[in-house]
């Protein structure tokens, strides 16, 4: 009997180690989709300051590393999931960057006072569908506001 008993417990202590060792490898696989969409937005914004460029140091391997950058905001603040982006006044040009749909947790963008310009994708709201704070104000935008912001359900509207 006490035999029985051992085994289940050494049984059970290894599924929970087993789910562990899960949830580690789906946190880094969220990692990289999140290193992708910083490294896509490092190569397709520019700006006289280099900002990104030279603080957004890709290679690095540490947990948490992405939380360093300038204008990155995690949570927790030791993972590589990017909670917020706050990258105005950075004298930012190019175009509304795409591959951000692949920061899977971004709930803030902060593209302001900035020289982005281009029409704004018409998928915006597919590509940043759980963000709820969204400041584009002082860029250079133009053309029609994208229908698919219906899409973003956690958009919350400021009017001043």
């Amino acid at each position: 009997m006490l035999m029985a008993h051992s085994v289940r417990l050494v049984i059970a202590l290894l599924h929970i180690c087993a789910l562990s060792f899960l949830n580690i490898l789906e946190i880094s696989n969220g990692s990289e989709s999140d290193i992708y969409c910083l490294r896509s937005i490092k190569d397709s914004v520019e700006g006289p300051r280099n900002y990104l460029k030279n603080s957004w140091n890709i290679n690095n391997n540490t947990v948490g590393f992405i939380c360093e950058f300038v204008g990155v905001e995690c949570w927790p603040p030791d993972a590589n999931e990017v909670l917020n982006f706050q990258l105005s006044h950075m004298m930012l040009w190019g175009q509304f960057p795409r591959d951000i749909e692949n920061c899977t947790h971004l709930t803030g963008l902060d593209l302001s006072a900035n020289e982005l310009s281009a029409p704004l994708p018409f998928d915006i709201g597919d590509l940043i569908p759980f963000v709820s704070k969204l400041n584009i104000s002082g860029d250079k935008f133009f053309g029609e506001i994208p229908k698919s912001f219906v899409n973003c359900n956690f958009l919350m509207v400021r009017l001043d």
